[in-house]
């Protein structure tokens, strides 16, 4: 599947491995903005909108082999060969994947806020309920979706984050096959133990990384640091976005 996907790059920039970066569940290319915003100017920059969001094709599957593959039709179409990789929450598992799958093709992994692992636990249907609500009463004005969206859901940041993917009334993310893939998005199968350097980035504030989670992230990817900014919770690159293109940029050895 060939997703929606934006280039940006800037001239100075040096011919280096380019830099593939993957939003997470409900979200779309332009979350990840600030950081590619940060990096152009060192690689050329891929963003994409993950199967089911944006504007990028639908389907009723959402494993992470196969989300993992349309990144590489994705790449092929482009012409890419290699990248490096960027992924928050979901984006950092199909990170992974595709590690896995084609691993000559990947170089190096920076996944935020997110471990190898099934949380075996339900953390969105609050941010489901609120969606289908919206849906349902048919409003069209982002402020009258907004006043449905308090009713279940507390924090105004996740509001608005959600928001940004609502346009003319519709969702631009697929709620029922999301609702229906749910167990997959927030589960993992492990992998087999990887070569490629590998940078886990914690938000202080998350529960995602936890330190629970440590042995079986470096059985998974025993090449792995680890690096936690404080203050900070699932949405760090939002919250903290220049400690975390610090930590990136130290990281794949990138001039600051």
């Amino acid at each position: 599947m060939n997703l929606n996907a934006r280039l940006q790059t800037e001239q100075s920039a040096p011919q280096c491995t380019p830099l593939l970066l993957i939003h997470g569940l409900f979200g779309s290319l332009d979350n990840l903005g600030v950081l590619a915003r940060g990096l152009r100017d060192r690689r050329q920059v891929i963003q994409v909108d993950v199967r089911n969001h944006g504007l990028s094709p639908r389907s009723d599957q959402m494993s992470y082999a196969a989300m993992a593959a349309d990144m590489f039709d994705t790449l092929d179409t482009l012409g890419i060969e290699k990248v490096s990789v960027i992924g928050h929450s979901m984006g950092g598992k199909i990170a992974m994947t595709m590690a896995s799958l084609a691993a000559a093709r990947v170089e190096q992994l920076v996944m935020i806020d997110i471990a190898p692992v099934d949380y075996q636990t339900r953390r969105h249907d609050a941010i489901f309920a609120a969606l289908n609500a919206v849906t349902a009463a048919g409003v069209e004005q982002r402020a009258q979706a907004a006043e449905l969206m308090r009713q279940y859901i507390d924090e105004e940041g996740i509001i608005q984050f959600l928001l940004k993917s609502f346009h003319a009334g519709e969702w631009r993310f697929n709620v029922p096959v999301l609702w229906d893939n749910y167990a997959a998005i927030s589960g993992w199968n492990s992998l087999p133990a990887s070569p490629h350097a590998a940078l886990f980035i914690r938000g202080g504030d998350s529960s995602y990384l936890d330190n629970a989670y440590r042995d079986t992230l470096l059985a998974q990817f025993p090449h792995a640091r680890a690096h936690v900014i404080a203050d900070a919770g699932h949405w760090v690159h939002a919250e903290k976005p220049d400690a975390v293109l610090r930590a990136v940029r130290r990281f794949l050895a990138l001039p600051a």
